[in-house]
C-alpha cells in the first residue's frame, strides 16, 4: 500500500485518507455482502435480497440500503403499484467496486485456512 495518499504529520486521521473514504463508503458488516449479491443477480427485490442475505434484521437493511443509496452505490428503483415494488441494483459508480471485492475473494481462496 502507497503511502503517498497519506498526510505523514498526521497518520492518525485515517478518514481523511483514500483509504478511510472507500472504507467509510463500503465497510461494516453488510455493505460488501449486499453488493455481492447484487452482482451475482444483477437486480433484486427486497425481500429476495433479504433472503439471500439471511440473518439481517429489517432495520439494518433498510438502513444499509439507504447508505448505499445515498453514496451512490445503488440504484433504487420503486414502482407506482400495490402492493409496492422496489428494485436495487448497482450503480455505475457500484458497478466499479465490483474489481476491489474481486481482489478480496481472490485473497481468500488463496489464504483461506481450513480448519
Amino acid at each position: 500500500m502507497s503511502m503517498k495518499y497519506f498526510d505523514k504529520s498526521d497518520l492518525t486521521n485515517i478518514k481523511s485518507t483514500p483509504f478511510g473514504y472507500t472504507l467509510s463508503i463500503i465497510g461494516g458488516k453488510w455493505k460488501m455482502i449486499i453488493m455481492f449479491w447484487l452482482v451475482e443477480y444483477g437486480v433484486l427485490r427486497y425481500g429476495e435480497l433479504k433472503r439471500c442475505i439471511g440473518s439481517i434484521t429489517d432495520k439494518i437493511l433498510n438502513n444499509q440500503l439507504k447508505e448505499l443509496e445515498r453514496d451512490g452505490i445503488i440504484i433504487r428503483k420503486e414502482y407506482p403499484q400495490i402492493p409496492p415494488k422496489v428494485e436495487y441494483s448497482l450503480s455505475k459508480r457500484g458497478l466499479s467496486l465490483i474489481p476491489i471485492l474481486e481482489e478480496i475473494c481472490k485473497w481468500g481462496e488463496n489464504n483461506r485456512l481450513d480448519l
